[in-house]
């Protein structure tokens, strides 16, 4: 058993380097006392997305503030309560606002208790009738997401999932450097602590994750593995959706649930461009979504199609082992610098992590602050501004110049590059990657970076539109995942008797991202328009709009409903109000092509709000808004 001695010991070596801004906010939480949020322990404002763990203040003002931590840290690990142990939300505004050395609006007030923890979300029991039952299609992060809280609250489930463990993306996605580019202690659920190795983890360690959450839930016993869902239709007669199963062995089943929740996400499955020859290449060739586990790329002349986010992380990963690396790129991205890339998180601050959840929760509040709603202004445009075409307003002309100059900083002595990767659109047009070396690669003797459109393939060789030919032994193609044919995982047939895909195409509208007209009982997760595109964590999009369905199945239950169909005027309105709101955005800004936009120009992939609105909207589900039986 450990003494107030071994504590103080190892508690001081972890506040000796911990982060500042998060310290003050555990300070005020333990002592009560607010004056911690005033001068002269009052935070600068940060630069970029680092976690500013000095605060910005003079280094004797920080040590005041470390000491008083440890004192206060302390004395509650002795058993002394916090003396504000759930803050107002008024109060949690001031101090998020503290934190960050910067306003944060008054809406952040129930948004921030929501994330610190303070108010967990109502899982007490549902009472659903005898032989009620869930089928949740898909066992990656939200399909978990969605057996935990149908669990928690008692409603009989089960889950199909097509691979042979559980995962998702982070079981399937095996290239090197596969990892994520959100912080992981922002990217997880935050209702179970994890000991992350690392700030943003690599695919090994994701997978672990889910391979835990799984496992503390019990839930690795209720997935059947290696089962897709091949088609599903309503029977109006019975209010179940009838579902066909199919195994491993081809056998197929059918079973009946009464909600179906589809939890396939939009990165599946991966997409091949439209290149003469392209499956005719006289070497090895494959799509980095499903790289073969025994590849060997040592004194390989490689060549890679796509620069994207895949790309961004293989080719750095594989430079040094390859004899060549010609990268063909489309178009060019924006990245942001990436602090925390491949840095370990110290076994101190892991271990005050663990064992301090308030310094956890503020920790991972920052992370939210900084990552995913602060940015979103700059994404609006002003019509005023003088210069549309390569940039939105003040703000995002700023994060122009700051990009820039970071990329002319990285490539050094290779400024010839400049034009090929400076985007000629605003920041924030595409998804913005975050920079894991690729500009510093790009100085590597050994790589080309080739901006000519390809022509075909022929043989070994990658014939561009200028006449040249690149032989390679390897082709690596990242161009990405089919994310516009949302509607295509199964076949889903409504009650008209019309299918997902044909309603969509590759129009994707959906209430909350997760409801459709004609399809009752149905709901997605991470469905059309649920990308925060200005950041944020998939996690934190699933587990609100899990709260969501939640409500309406526990609303169900009390009025003893057989089904639930969102009206088409509420969805139409919904949908209107979406695009509307984009038009405003930099992602209908005509000067770039993404996946975020369908043909037509729609974009279907982005939510065009902030992350606390997402919240808000999901807190309670009206079933006014339904059609119900």
């Amino acid at each position: 058993m450990s003494t107030r001695a071994d504590d103080a010991e190892r508690f001081a070596d972890a506040i000796a380097i911990a982060n500042v801004p998060t310290l003050l906010m555990v300070l005020v939480q333990l002592s009560g006392d607010l004056g911690w949020l005033d001068a002269p322990y009052r935070v600068s404002r940060m630069g970029g997305l680092d976690d500013n763990d000095s605060g910005g203040l003079p280094e004797p003002i920080q040590q005041e503030i470390r000491k008083a931590a440890l004192e206060a840290i302390l004395d509650w690990r002795s058993g002394k309560p916090a003396a504000l142990p759930d803050p107002a939300p008024d109060l949690l505004v001031t101090m998020l606002s503290r934190a960050m050395g910067e306003a944060v609006p008054p809406e952040y007030g129930p948004f921030t208790s929501a994330q610190l923890g303070f108010r967990p979300p109502d899982v007490a029991p549902i009472a659903v009738p005898e032989g009620f039952r869930v089928l949740i299609v898909g066992a990656g992060a939200s399909g978990l997401m969605a057996a935990i809280n149908l669990q928690q609250a008692g409603i009989p489930f089960s889950i199909v999932e097509k691979s042979d463990r559980v995962g998702g993306v982070w079981y399937e996605n095996r290239y090197p450097g596969a990892g994520v580019d959100t912080p992981n202690h922002l990217y997880s659920f935050s209702f179970i602590p994890y000991d992350w190795s690392a700030y943003f983890s690599l695919r090994d360690e994701l997978f672990a994750y889910l391979e835990h959450v799984a496992e503390h839930f019990g839930l690795d016993e209720k997935v059947e593995l290696r089962t897709e869902v091949v088609a599903a239709e309503w029977d109006a007669s019975s209010s179940t959706w009838r579902a066909t199963l199919r195994d491993a062995a081809g056998r197929e089943r059918s079973e009946h649930a009464n909600v179906l929740v589809s939890a396939t996400g939009i990165f599946n499955p991966p997409v091949w461009p439209e290149i003469e020859g392209i499956h005719e290449f006289a070497g090895d060739a494959f799509h980095s979504a499903r790289w073969p586990q025994d590849t060997d790329l040592a004194g390989k002349r490689v060549a890679v199609i796509g620069n994207g986010a895949s790309a961004m992380q293989v080719c750095p990963a594989i430079q040094h082992e390859v004899a060549s690396l010609r990268i063909f790129q489309r178009s060019n991205h924006w990245a942001a610098p990436f602090e925390h890339f491949g840095k370990a998180v110290p076994d101190p601050i892991r271990f005050l992590i663990n064992e301090v959840p308030l310094y956890r929760a503020w920790y991972r509040v920052r992370l939210g602050w900084n990552f995913n709603d602060r940015v979103h202004e700059s994404l609006q445009k002003d019509p005023n501004w003088r210069d549309p075409e390569r940039s939105l307003n003040k703000i995002n002309d700023a994060h122009r110049r700051y990009f820039t100059r970071y990329i002319e900083d990285e490539l050094g002595e290779r400024q010839d590059l400049l034009e090929k990767v400076v985007p000629d659109y605003p920041p924030y047009g595409k998804r913005m990657l975050m920079d894991n070396g690729w500009y510093r690669m790009l100085r590597n003797p050994k790589v080309a970076l080739v901006d000519v459109p390809i022509e075909r393939i022929r043989g070994n060789g990658i014939e561009t539109t200028d006449g040249e030919r690149c032989e390679a032994d390897v082709l690596i193609v990242a161009t990405g995942f089919d994310v516009q044919n949302l509607g295509a995982a199964f076949e889903l047939r409504g009650r008209s008797g019309r299918t997902l895909h044909e309603t969509w195409g590759d129009d994707g509208r959906a209430y909350l991202g997760a409801t459709v007209p004609d399809f009752p009982n149905f709901f997605m997760l991470y469905g059309p328009n649920t990308q925060a595109g200005h950041g944020g964590s998939l996690i934190f999009v699933v587990e609100m709009q899990m709260h969501y369905i939640m409500d309406v199945l526990r609303q169900m239950s009390d009025a003893k409903l057989a089904s639930v169909e969102v009206k088409p005027a509420v969805h139409e309105r919904y949908n209107r109000e979406i695009d509307a709101a984009h038009e405003k955005m930099v992602w209908t800004h005509p000067g770039m092509q993404t996946y975020y936009r369908n043909s037509r120009g729609r974009v279907v992939i982005n939510f065009p709000w902030r992350n606390v609105d997402l919240f808000e909207l999901t807190r309670q589900a009206d079933l006014h808004e339904y059609d119900v039986a």
